[in-house]
C-alpha cells in the first residue's frame, strides 16, 4: 500500500490554487513553498503551446534524499510518503542538493511576511516551520491525511486535475492515459504521475 498522485496536464490551467492552498494549509514562510506550478513551452513553431506543470515532492520509491541524510531525519514510510523529522534535521541541506526535482527548501530565518512581527496565523503555523531545518511536501500527512482528508492541493484544484489515493487504485488511470513520471532515467521511481 503506497500513496500516489496523478496530475492531468490537460485539465491544469496554471491558476496556482494548489500552491496557495498548500501555503495556507502548511504555513510555509516567505519565499518557501511545498508546491509550485512551472511553465513549459512545447512543440515547434508555428505549433507551440505553453503548459503548466505542477511540482511537489515526488515521494520517490527510491529517494535520493533519504540516502544522503546524515541524521536519519528523512525517512520513507511504509505508505510511500517521504517525511522529515524536524527534531532530527540538522539543516545540512544535503537532501536539497540530492533532490533532482527541487522539492525541498531550507528555512534560514524566522521572519514572517511583515518582518519580525508575526501575524496571529503565522504565530500558529510557524510552530511547524522551525528555523534551521529543511521542509517539503508530505501530502499533508499530519494535518489532513491523518484525519482521512485529501491533501489541500487536491481538494482545492478548481479543475479537478489532481487524483490522489493508493497506487493500486490509480494504476488503470495511469496506464489508460499513458501517464508518465518526471525524469524516469534517474531511477528514483516517483509516486507522482502526469497525464499528457
Amino acid at each position: 500500500m503506497s500513496y500516489c498522485m496523478v496530475i492531468d496536464l490537460k485539465r491544469c490551467v496554471g491558476c496556482h490554487a494548489c500552491s496557495a492552498a498548500c501555503k495556507a494549509e502548511n504555513g510555509t514562510p516567505p519565499g518557501n513553498t511545498r508546491s509550485k506550478v512551472m511553465k513549459k513551452e512545447i512543440g515547434k513553431y508555428p505549433e507551440v503551446r505553453r503548459i503548466s506543470i505542477p511540482m511537489l515532492c515526488m515521494q520517490c520509491e527510491d529517494p535520493a534524499c533519504v540516502a544522503v541524510c546524515p541524521s536519519g531525519a528523512t525517512v520513507k514510510r511504509e505508505d510511500g510518503i517521504v517525511s522529515i523529522d524536524k527534531e532530527k534535521c540538522i539543516g545540512c541541506r544535503a537532501c536539497i542538493i540530492a533532490c533532482p526535482y527541487g522539492a525541498r527548501y531550507f528555512r534560514g530565518n524566522d521572519l514572517g511576511y511583515f518582518g519580525k512581527d508575526l501575524t496571529p496565523f503565522e504565530e500558529i503555523k510557524y510552530r511547524n516551520q522551525p528555523k534551521g531545518v529543511v521542509d517539503k511536501c508530505d501530502f499533508c500527512l499530519e494535518n489532513r491525511l491523518a484525519q482521512g482528508l485529501e491533501p489541500a492541493c487536491v481538494q482545492t484544484c478548481v479543475t479537478k486535475a489532481r487524483y490522489f489515493g493508493q497506487k493500486e487504485e490509480l494504476t488503470e488511470l495511469i496506464v489508460s492515459r499513458k501517464g508518465y513520471q518526471l525524469r524516469p532515467e534517474l531511477g528514483t521511481n516517483p509516486s507522482v504521475y502526469y497525464l499528457p
